[in-house]
């Protein structure tokens, strides 16, 4: 690019459109993208600084945690809590939202985030990154947990930041969605990729397959049609895609279309979904949608569910608009047909 424009640049000109724009939300910004960039470091440099492998630990979740799930927690809350600009965070590390030290000063923002998705995959060098979502919240109150359970229609920011070959941010604020790369001669993220669109047609679908046992028979209908490809009622072929790391898989729809498919499944009737809605599928979606997709459990619109708990999980369907909104009406006849 001829002039590149910084990530600061950009946030400072979209501000200027705001009268009452104090640039607080920009100076939050910086502290999370500075944070990121320190996880991009120790991700990218893994078992030269000793920090692959099991923490042999248990998150709130019950998953067994990476010794990088601790670290990048660690300096997400480090990087944030001093700053001002937060009132209290929640990350997927913890169970309980965090509190800002009485020493320092509570922002109007709440911050949540997943500080290293997928981390399953780190130790086989697979992409893996960073999620978060921005709240408003009350400036100068400690927030309760009710404070954080909020629809995903009321974030005023998302992103997350994919450490793959280059490390990328993408990133929304409710108009449209921009990416930026980061350049590590001079530490700053590039604005690379402007207004990307989900493009509303495409052949590809995303699935963990080894679960098709026990879909609801809506997500088999689907499945089935793509995998009968060109001889099938669709009479076109598809391409299945899996990386089993929701940043990468996010990233490639943005980029080529398609969708992806956790769905609700039957093995166990109080664990609806596996992603969390909070400081997965909330930003997830608030992204997906800014860029021309659509995103739902199979019955309701994540942007729309109200939160029970910090934790909750819910099933995640996302991608190009018109594959969506076949897989929703393949729902609506299973479900008005009383099955």
């Amino acid at each position: 690019m001829s002039e590149q424009v910084t990530l600061t640049q950009f946030i400072i000109e979209q501000q200027r459109g705001l009268p009452d724009a104090s640039g607080t939300f920009t100076l939050l910004l910086n502290n999370l993208v500075t944070a990121c960039k320190q996880i991009s470091h120790r991700v990218n440099r893994g078992a030269l600084i000793g920090v692959l492998g099991s923490a042999e630990t248990e998150n709130v979740q019950g998953e067994v945690q990476k010794k990088l799930d601790i670290i990048t927690h660690e300096i997400m809350v480090k990087a944030l809590d001093w700053s001002g600009h937060v009132g209290g965070m929640a990350s997927e590390e913890i169970d309980d939202p965090i509190q800002i030290p009485k020493q320092y000063p509570k922002g109007k923002y709440l911050v949540l985030f997943d500080p290293l998705d997928g981390s399953s995959n780190i130790d086989i060098n697979l992409t893996v990154g960073t999620i978060f979502s921005i709240l408003r919240g009350r400036e100068g109150v400690a927030p309760e947990t009710e404070d954080f359970l909020r629809k995903g229609n009321e974030q005023v920011c998302a992103g997350f930041v994919l450490y793959g070959p280059s490390t990328m941010l993408v990133l929304t604020t409710g108009n449209g969605v921009n990416g930026f790369t980061l350049d590590q001669d001079i530490g700053e993220f590039i604005l690379t990729h402007c207004n990307m669109k989900i493009p509303e047609d495409n052949t590809e679908f995303a699935i963990n397959m080894s679960n098709q046992r026990f879909w609801e028979a809506p997500v088999k209908q689907y499945i089935d049609e793509c995998v009968a490809g060109e001889d099938g009622p669709r009479g076109k072929n598809f391409n299945m895609r899996w990386v089993a790391s929701l940043v990468a898989d996010v990233y490639r729809i943005l980029n080529r279309g398609g969708v992806f498919l956790y769905p609700y499944d039957l093995r166990d009737p109080s664990r609806p979904g596996k992603l969390r809605l909070m400081y997965e599928a909330n930003p997830m979606a608030f992204i997906i949608e800014q860029a021309g997709g659509v995103c739902t459990t199979g019955r309701e619109s994540i942007l729309d569910i109200k939160p029970k708990n910090i934790h909750q999980r819910v099933p995640f369907i996302f991608g190009s608009k018109n594959e969506v909104e076949r897989v929703i009406s393949y729902h609506r006849q299973h479900d008005s047909a009383g099955n």
